[in-house]
């Protein structure tokens, strides 16, 4: 039995363990209204990728653990010190300067509101929401920048009022471990595996 593709770093290097690809036979697509004439091949492969979070990774472990974390400008000399900027960024995108790591959390529990939205039906392949997802875009007091997500209850509307939630239990250590809800809503009505 194969497992599936594991990856660690060790002595500065990546360590890979397990199967990180899977040969699946083709098999024929025939034609049954014309006496299963062969059209062509399914062509199945099974790839596990590896994505490197680099500098951000902190974002997406403090997701994990119920934080939200955002970055700041504190070069002296740039125009735009002070700016903060949700999604996470490395570099000052003005001076290039490394950015301070911040914590948001708090922030975005009080000022958080939707900016602006859309609700989409049909999702492409490999999506892992449930349709219709509700796209929304976050406004917060004193932040530079606008961050996409999505409200896991309730309709979206303009400027209404959002909290974050987080995965805290089985996180996935993707964007999808944050989201949000209205004010107000309870603990117990948070999808499973979220909390505030």
């Amino acid at each position: 039995m194969s497992m599936f593709g594991q990856v660690f770093v060790k002595d500065n290097k990546y360590k890979l363990k397990g199967d990180f690809h899977h040969l699946t036979p083709c098999t024929p697509i025939r034609d049954a209204d014309s006496g299963f004439k062969l059209l062509g091949v399914t062509n199945p492969r099974d790839m596990t990728y590896m994505h490197s979070y680099g500098g951000e990774a902190v974002f997406f472990e403090s997701l994990s653990k119920g934080k939200l974390l955002a970055t700041r400008c504190d070069q002296f000399e740039c125009e735009s010190k002070g700016s903060v900027y949700i999604p996470f960024r490395i570099h000052c995108p003005d001076c290039l300067a490394k950015n301070t790591v911040i914590d948001l959390t708090d922030v975005a529990r009080k000022t958080a509101r939707v900016h602006t939205f859309m609700v989409c039906e049909r999702s492409g392949a490999f999506n892992m929401l449930d349709t219709p997802i509700k796209f929304i875009n976050i406004e917060f007091d004193g932040v530079a920048t606008i961050l996409m997500s999505y409200l896991s209850i309730g309709e979206p509307d303009m400027q209404m009022r959002v909290v974050p939630i987080f995965r805290t239990s089985g996180p996935t250590f993707t964007i999808l471990d944050l989201s949000w809800v209205p004010e107000g809503t309870r603990e117990d009505q948070l999808p499973e595996g979220f909390s505030f």
